[in-house]
């Protein structure tokens, strides 16, 4: 077994928010693991953060650790996002993992998704559209990718439109507890209190929607505990709503940069689903996740010790040149290979589906209403950020279909 690499590594930097691609591409060349982080940590207290950090940026070093649940743990999200959401299926292995996610899963089973999308997901992408189309310009970042997910994470949960301010901003603060913990901690207290108020309903009068599903669902005579349906659903908010308009954001930013291959979306609606792939592989919107080192180990060479924190370097791994030709080129048309954006293994995301339903939606609602759709050049548009990844703005003119 190889030695980690001296103490060094550790402090050579961390990747540009704007682009992170050559740091990622100039640490493969080095080999799948090294010593250190692709984390920038300045502003995160000091009590969470790791003492010590590895991380992985292979396809098949991340692929490796994301399967292996019992050397590499998520039980470290107990002591980091948990503070925050409290017990959830991140930090859960497992039987105790299986039974939770087999419940919370029956919220997300085909037959729903199958009426989500003509009934809500639709729906509400027409309504965006309608509130800027007459316009002839707009910014499809905050007039329509940061909107419509929410709205439709709020319709699927049952909750008056109301009351999307107010869990939007809440859930923004829970994600964002490095930089704020008091009001992450304030904002975990506010949603529990109100979620509890609907769970409370949903049990008097059940409801169709996902928190009468959490509430119902039983398998083997087991139901959810309040607890682990308000976790959950604090959860849902960021997850569903970051990573949602991340990705649709980026695909359309990567598609009007490339205007022949957004041609050919525009005059043949079944490239989009391969579209979607590729711009989740070529820009994932999170680009890391972690896991916990349960015991001593090596990963593709490297020894490394217990109790360290690994990075799992998604956006990274989509870019390894071992298993994509061109893979630092965006190309709709390339050979489908299956990315690793939604993770995998037994914590493959389990909202994959929805979140491809609700890109594919948007994408086609936005093309059958609109023509000759161009970016504008309104402030540089450009894709920004570390560990997540979206467009700040996209300013586009366009003509109505």
């Amino acid at each position: 077994m190889n030695s980690p690499v001296d103490d060094q590594s550790t402090t050579i930097g961390v990747p540009d928010p704007h682009d992170p691609y050559p740091f990622f591409a100039a640490r493969r060349r080095e080999g799948g693991v090294f010593h250190g982080t692709v984390m920038d940590y300045s502003r995160t207290p000091e009590d969470l953060r790791p003492a010590d950090s590895f991380a992985a940026v292979s396809w098949a070093s991340v692929n490796k650790a994301l399967r292996d649940n019992t050397v590499f743990s998520t039980q470290l999200y107990d002591s980091t996002i948990g503070v925050f959401m409290g017990p959830t299926i991140l930090a859960m292995n497992g039987s105790g993992h299986r039974a939770h996610r087999n419940l919370v899963s029956a919220a997300f089973k085909p037959q729903s998704l199958a009426v989500w999308e003509p009934e809500v997901v639709r729906p509400i992408c027409e309504e965006l559209i309608d509130e800027f189309v007459t316009e002839g310009r707009a910014d499809l970042v905050r007039d329509f990718t940061f909107e419509f997910p929410t709205r439709v994470i709020a319709r699927l949960l049952g909750l008056p439109a109301a009351d999307l301010p107010f869990f939007r901003e809440a859930a923004v603060a829970i994600i964002s507890y490095a930089g704020n913990v008091p009001r992450a901690l304030q904002a975990s207290k506010e949603l529990k209190e109100y979620f509890l108020g609907h769970i409370e309903q949903r049990r008097a009068a059940p409801r169709e929607d996902i928190i009468s599903d959490l509430v119902t669902a039983e398998i083997d005579g087991e139901k959810l505990t309040d607890r682990a349906i308000y976790s959950f659903l604090r959860l849902l908010l960021p997850a569903g709503l970051e990573t949602t308009y991340r990705s649709s954001g980026n695909l359309l930013f990567q598609l009007l940069t490339h205007p022949g291959q957004f041609a050919a979306v525009q005059q043949d609606r079944r490239l989009l689903p391969q579209a979607i792939e590729e711009g989740l592989r070529f820009e994932t919107p999170l680009t890391l996740v972690q896991r916990y080192v349960t015991r001593d180990t090596e990963l593709d060479g490297v020894a490394i010790p217990e109790g360290a924190v690994l990075d799992l370097c998604l956006g990274s791994a989509n870019r390894d040149e071992t298993r994509w030709e061109r893979a630092e080129e965006f190309d709709i048309f390339r050979a489908h290979i299956p990315h690793i954006s939604f993770t995998a293994g037994a914590h493959t995301c389990l909202g994959l589906h929805l979140a491809r339903l609700e890109t594919r939606v948007a994408l086609e609602s936005l093309l059958d209403r609109l023509t000759n759709i161009t970016l504008l050049p309104d402030g540089v548009p450009h894709i920004f950020g570390q560990p997540f990844r979206s467009p700040t703005a996209l300013p586009v003119s366009f003509d109505v279909a």
